[in-house]
């Protein structure tokens, strides 16, 4: 016996089949593009390590000012004192400074030098050329040209005609002073001291040829007067510095 079927009855059924099916792909196809988990936080970079101030520039409290630590944060490494080589034709004791690149370097024996970060000021860049130390100074008095009194006339106390200014820690020859003569006169620029780690590496707006204190000092200690000083504001090729 067949049983007759109710085609309308049927329908419903098999429509919500589908229904459902479509349903649950559609739950399948979303659950692969979404993530129920939290995507991985990058870790922080580290802290970069705080610079170590040398036993080199550590605080000299047994000079007649006592000089603090350089603060190394106002100073690149790479213009702290190092011992390099360096090719030249200079005589050992000769003094070479390269105001462009913003080095000193006091020649050694067998191609070797001891190069010092300096600044260098408006009047470091109007004077170059061969010289010599005539003398050396500790702790002197600061008396600014009459050129540099006109142009600031605020330090018209520290003229040369009132005595120039006490030597001090904030005196700007800072604790060692070289005088540069040329031909038997004063050419009226030092190589001299400064509290200011800042501006070494740096054209600052006055003065001469400065290192950082602790590194006048040593110079002072290993230069003779009567060295022979070379001033340029170029490099040649004859004078080519490589770190050692």
């Amino acid at each position: 016996m067949t049983i007759p079927i109710d085609r309308a009855a049927a329908l419903p059924s098999a429509r919500m089949g589908r229904r459902v099916f479509l349903l649950g792909a559609g739950s399948l196809a979303l659950s692969g593009c979404m993530s129920t988990s939290q995507p991985p936080v990058a870790a922080a970079p580290p802290e970069p390590e705080p610079l170590v101030t040398p036993a080199m520039y550590q605080a000299l409290p047994e000079e007649q000012f006592a000089v603090p630590a350089v603060d190394v944060s106002q100073m690149a490494p790479e213009w702290w004192r190092a011992e390099v080589d360096y090719q030249t034709d200079e005589a050992p004791g000769t003094l070479v400074v390269e105001t462009a690149t913003k080095y000193l370097y006091h020649v050694r024996p067998d191609g070797r030098a001891m190069r010092y970060g300096i600044g260098v000021g408006r009047d470091g860049f109007s004077w170059q050329g061969r010289a010599i130390i005539a003398y050396k100074r500790v702790w002197p008095r600061w008396t600014p040209p009459d050129s540099m009194v006109a142009r600031q006339p605020e330090l018209e106390p520290y003229s040369i005609a009132n005595g120039g200014m006490d030597p001090g820690p904030t005196n700007p020859m800072g604790a060692r002073g070289l005088y540069i003569h040329q031909n038997g006169r004063d050419t009226i620029y030092r190589v001299h001291g400064t509290h200011q780690p800042w501006s070494i590496g740096k054209a600052v707006s006055s003065g001469c040829i400065r290192l950082i204190n602790q590194d006048v000092i040593h110079l002072h200690a290993n230069v003779r007067d009567g060295s022979p000083i070379v001033v340029k504001h170029d490099t040649a090729p004859d004078l080519v510095a490589m770190a050692g």
